[in-house]
């Protein structure tokens, strides 16, 4: 049963990635997606984080947002790093046929995306402090998961996977610093 369960969702995965997938070649949308990509690699995180640090209208709020977010992405990075190297599933480009990454991936493997937890735990942490952004932040981080996918680094499952590791460690993250 179990066997037989994986099997389709492995065939649910495949499908849904080559849909995904065969969406691109459509060079405005080709552009779009790989900008949106890059936002999740960690550079605009840096950059909230400092801005948060430093021109923060409250202070200790500021310190607040970059203590639960830091926590976060510790908690994201270590459970990411440890399945990363346990599961080692390989990306889709490496492993179908006619398949071309559109975006250099930062490592070797694609279980979990990265891109998509850090995404997700961001837009938890800071759609808490700020309410009126958390739509926009969830419409962001719902795109830097479908980026992946489209542009052929990851499969769904691994974006579903990223979106349950950032909740995880945003959740974490809260827990420990409130």
């Amino acid at each position: 049963m179990i066997r037989r369960l994986l099997l389709r969702l492995s065939d649910w995965d495949f499908r849904l990635f080559m849909r995904i997938f065969n969406l691109n070649g459509r060079r405005f949308i080709d552009h779009f997606m790989y900008w949106i990509s890059k936002t999740g690699d960690g550079h605009l995180y840096m950059a909230i984080a400092l801005f948060l640090l430093i021109f923060h209208p409250f202070l200790d709020e500021g310190k607040r947002i970059f203590a639960t977010g830091a926590v976060g992405f510790v908690v994201k990075l270590s459970i990411y790093t440890v399945i990363k190297k346990k599961v080692k599933r390989n990306r889709p480009f490496q492993s179908l046929e006619d398949v071309e990454f559109l975006i250099p991936p930062p490592d070797q493997f694609s279980f979990p995306s990265g891109h998509t937890a850090g995404a997700v735990m961001s837009a938890i942490v800071l759609g808490y402090f700020y309410p009126f952004l958390q739509i926009s932040l969830v419409i962001w981080a719902c795109l830097v998961g479908f980026s992946r996918v489209y542009l052929g680094v990851h499969y769904p499952t691994d974006v579903v996977a990223g979106v349950l590791l950032g909740i995880i460690s945003a959740k974490i993250g809260f827990f420990i610093t409130t």
